[in-house]
């Protein structure tokens, strides 16, 4: 269960962001804003305490505080972001992570590695990481050597098509997994009850766990359908504006129970 979820209001910056899809067009700001609320919003619903931090404007992406850090039951580990323009969020971050882990129980990745937290997914004591374009192989070597020191574990995946792992697989608890495109068939998921993204709907493959709620992207029709066929109570939020920037609803939030 979490307990603590951090997020990070947007800035107006944020129209100039990071994407690989401009013709979806710019985002609206003030429309950014009010999805964010509603955001906040539903991760309250689910029983948790949103630490709701300022905007960065230096920072035109820093609304997706998942790529700063990694938060396991065990230490938190600061991430070295892969694109230039981000490199700083993490730093900005850790005095926030610093009033829920204690300093002993704070780690880094460091160059050359990359890493960024949309490429890992939590199972369990599990932490598949993806190597994409923003988290590379030494990244992925720091992170892992971490996890063990902590006797938790850790795999590679590697990635052939999508941004960050987490843009095409997730998983919602309960042996349960959405999937979409690459990772179909992928045989590192083979374990896993597979809740099957239409490729039509890819972008709802990013629905995330909160308690036993699965909040859900507005506008995938077949996906919320699928998951509640699964047993799960559902909280739909639009993230059209944070889409037009890659970033879907694990991007926006760091979900985690405390350690301090």
């Amino acid at each position: 269960m979490f307990k603590n979820v951090i997020v990070r209001r947007p800035c107006r910056a944020m129209v100039d962001g990071i994407t690989s899809a401009p013709e979806l067009g710019t985002p609206d700001f003030e429309l950014a804003l009010r999805q964010h609320d509603a955001y906040i919003a539903a991760l309250k619903e689910c029983g948790v305490e949103v630490t709701v931090l300022d905007a960065a404007d230096e920072y035109p992406d820093s609304c997706f505080v998942e790529d700063t850090c990694v938060l396991t039951r065990e230490c938190a580990i600061m991430d070295n972001p892969g694109t230039t323009s981000r490199n700083g969020e993490a730093k900005l971050m850790e005095p926030t992570i610093r009033a829920f882990f204690p300093a002993d129980r704070i780690e880094h990745i460091v160059v050359p590695g990359t890493l960024e937290g949309g490429d890992v997914m939590m199972v369990g004591d599990h932490f598949y990481v993806g190597r994409s374009a923003r988290t590379n192989a030494e990244g992925i070597r720091q992170f892992i050597a971490i996890l063990e020191r902590y006797g938790l574990s850790g795999s590679e995946v590697p990635l052939e098509f999508v941004l960050h792992l987490k843009t095409g697989v997730n998983y919602i608890e309960d042996g349960n997994m959405l999937v979409s495109g690459e990772f179909i068939e992928k045989p590192d998921f083979a374990a896993y009850n597979k809740i099957v993204i239409p490729e039509d709907e890819a972008y709802a493959a990013n629905c995330i766990w909160m308690n036993g709620t699965v909040i859900v992207p507005a506008g995938y029709p077949t996906v919320l359908a699928r998951v509640q066929e699964a047993g799960y109570r559902t909280i739909v939020v639009d993230t059209s504006e944070y889409r037009k920037l890659d970033g879907g609803l694990s991007c926006l939030s760091l979900r985690f129970s405390s350690l301090v």
